[in-house]
This record gives C-alpha cells, structure tokens and sequence, in this order.
C-alpha cells in the first residue's frame, strides 16, 4: 500500500513540475511579445535609421494648405487646377491626404510625390520647389493629422492608442500620456517596436532601460507613428500557480484518502 501511495505522491508532483515547467503559457497566458534570451535586439544608439526628429511615412495623413506670395494669400488648387496666382481664393482649412504604404501622396498640379522619411519641415521645403513651378513664391504648411502610438504600460486589459499633438514626443513623453508605467510593469525590460520601408527587415525592436538613470538618453528618442511601446508585466506565477495546483492536489489528496480507507476496510 505504501509504494502506492508513494506512487500516486510522485505523480503529483510530476503534474505540478509539468505546470510550473510552462509557467509562462498556462500561468501567464496574457504576456505579449516574449523575446527569448538569446534574441538579438537592434541597438538605438548604433542605427543610424532612427530619426531624431518625426518623419513622414506610409499611411500617415497630412493636412496640406498652399499660399502664395511667400503666405500672403491661400491658393485654393482644386478649383484653381494649372492656371496661374491670378485665381487665388481664401480658404479657412487645408485640404486632406493620406499617405499610400510606399509613402507617396497624389496632390494637386504637382501629381504624386514621396514624402517617406522627410520631417515636415523638409517635406514643406521639397513641396515649396515643386509649386515654385506653377506659382509665385509658395508657401507651404503641411500638418499630420494622425500621429499615433500604441501602448502597453504593463497593466493587462490597459492598452492606450495615444495620439501625438507635438511632433518630436519622445518615448518617456509618450508613456507619461498613457499614464506611466504600471506597478506591474517592468521598466527595465520595454520594447519599441517599430515597422521600416526596408523589405529585408520590415520591423525592428528595441530595448530599452529606464529602470536606471543612464537610460534617459533612450528613452529620449523621437517615437514615430505607428510605433508600438510594449511594457513587459511582472510574471504572476506563485499566485497563479497555486490556483491552478491546488484543483489538482485538492483531487488527488481526496483520491489518496479514498484509497487508504477502503485498504482499510478491507
């Protein structure tokens, strides 16, 4: 009867190093974006891509407003078309653009145009030489309208798509819009993630510490649209664990109970 039940003993434990062995799966279902130890992060300080100011990209949607005169009057170009400054007409608002995934916008008078990796200010500047052609000094002012990031400050079920009012908000800027980092969450382990125009590496992740004061100059960084900043949560697993055992145990131990008085009756 001992070896049995030293049988039915070694069992549970067996199910419960099973359990605690897959922790992260069954115990921590909702944790996102897991890298292994051996993942090769990119590097913020050695990639020369990451832009310092907000730069234009695909799906980005812009309001455009042209002037001419250097600013002096607003040129309304879609009743105006080709013809000169002489049809020029007030207008209070921009008109609206989007971006296509290549990063190309299709304006007015000057057709499509590539506006991928420009910040405003130069996209304004190339915009300004293109009208130059067709109007008296051009001016023109150009505003995104859709500016984004998606954050996960490490609170489960608190995921905040926040949108962006200043152009060049960093990624420390970014979280304290969302509310910061939760008690959960783990400051040292924070994920950018962010999609590129290169098609051998369309998306880089990297990591970043601001558990410690030498991690400002990271968390400085320029965040783009569209960037996902992903707060990893402290793993539960003592709490989490025992629920999920103590079924189990609870099971087991009315079974070795069982057992042992029926030997007994018998």
């Amino acid at each position: 009867m001992k070896k049995t039940v030293f049988r039915f003993a070694g069992f549970i434990v067996v199910v419960a190093f099973l359990i605690f062995s897959d922790s992260c799966n069954v115990l921590n279902p909702n944790i996102m974006l897991h890298a292994g130890r051996k993942y090769k992060y990119d590097t913020l300080a050695n990639d020369s891509t990451v832009a310092k100011e907000f730069t234009l990209g695909p799906n980005d949607i812009i309001e455009f407003r042209l002037f001419a005169n250097d600013g002096f009057k607003m040129i309304d170009i879609i009743s105006s078309g080709n013809t000169g400054a002489s049809n020029n007409t007030l207008m209070r608002t921009g008109f609206e653009y989007t971006l296509d995934d290549s990063g190309t916008v299709r304006l007015p008078v000057v057709g499509d145009q590539n506006l991928t990796g420009l910040t405003v200010r130069q996209a304004e500047d190339s915009l300004q030489k293109k009208y130059s052609e067709y109007y008296v000094d051009p001016f023109v002012i150009i505003k995104i309208i859709n500016k984004r990031v998606i954050i996960y400050n490490g609170e489960p079920g608190q995921a905040k798509v926040v949108g962006l009012s200043n152009n060049n908000t960093t990624i420390i800027e970014a979280l304290a819009l969302a509310g910061g980092i939760s008690g959960d969450g783990k400051a040292y382990n924070i994920k950018l993630i962010r999609h590129t125009t290169d098609p051998k590496k369309p998306i880089k992740v990297y990591k970043i510490n601001l558990s410690k004061i030498d991690g400002i100059k990271d968390g400085s960084t320029i965040v783009q649209s569209g960037d996902i900043i992903y707060v990893e949560p402290r793993k539960q697993i003592a709490g989490k664990a025992l629920r999920e055992v103590t079924p189990v145990l609870s099971l087991t131990t009315s079974l070795l109970t069982f057992y042992y008085l029926i030997t007994k009756l018998l």
